[in-house]
């Protein structure tokens, strides 16, 4: 009996302690109290604006379909 209590024992230990090592150890950093401030969440990025630029230049241009005013062929000279 305490044969079989000896093997329970060191067994539980052994599967306890490779358990515990499994991810590796774990290093606390003390003395980190730095606060990392938030980036605020009204803040809009230049693509945006430069998209909306353009379609605003888009639109207000026109697609130029008009043709240019035509021109008499000038005379030969010889």
């Amino acid at each position: 009996m305490l044969n079989t209590f000896k093997a329970a024992l060191v067994a539980v230990t052994a599967l306890s302690a490779s358990a515990a090592y499994a991810g590796g150890p774990v290093i606390i950093e003390e003395g980190n109290d730095e606060l990392i401030a938030e980036n605020p969440g009204s803040r809009i990025g230049i693509l945006p604006v430069l998209g909306a630029l353009v379609l605003v230049c888009l639109i207000a241009c026109g697609g130029g379909d008009n043709d240019p005013a035509p021109t008499a062929p000038l005379p030969d000279e010889k």
